[in-house]
């Protein structure tokens, strides 16, 4: 993958790892050409495979925009930060970003549930 795009350009993913928290979700949104999309697809297939494996990996799910968009979006979630910390640097998940086609932008992000009273639970 070329490009990583902050979601929020004040905290990028590469300080948010630095935090312990404990569970987190990662959510990551792509962007890229309709003509990559088997690639894209091919290469996530193989990040998710490799994730899945990683001790503290509990899920994650891939989600296409509706119609035409080539957009996607997908969550992980992880037992702690340490978790996500050691597969997200893993040297063989950093080798992997490669196999994504160069039209791909990522823009990841790190987050807790939160507690809203009558509503959800965190």
């Amino acid at each position: 993958m070329s490009h990583m795009r902050p979601l929020d350009p004040n905290f990028p993913i590469e300080q948010q790892i630095g935090l312990d928290a404990a569970p987190v979700v990662l959510v990551n949104i792509f962007t890229l050409d309709k003509a990559d999309e088997e690639i894209f697809l091919n290469a996530w297939r193989d990040d998710a495979a490799f994730m899945k494996q990683q001790p503290g990996f509990i899920s994650t799910q891939l989600h296409r925009a509706i119609g035409e968009s080539p957009t996607y979006f997908n969550y992980a979630v992880w037992e702690t930060m340490a978790d996500f910390r050691a597969a997200f640097t893993h040297p063989e998940f950093r080798a992997k970003i490669s196999h994504y086609p160069s039209s791909a932008v990522a823009s990841p992000h790190l987050f807790q549930k939160v507690a809203v009273p009558g509503i959800c639970v965190a």
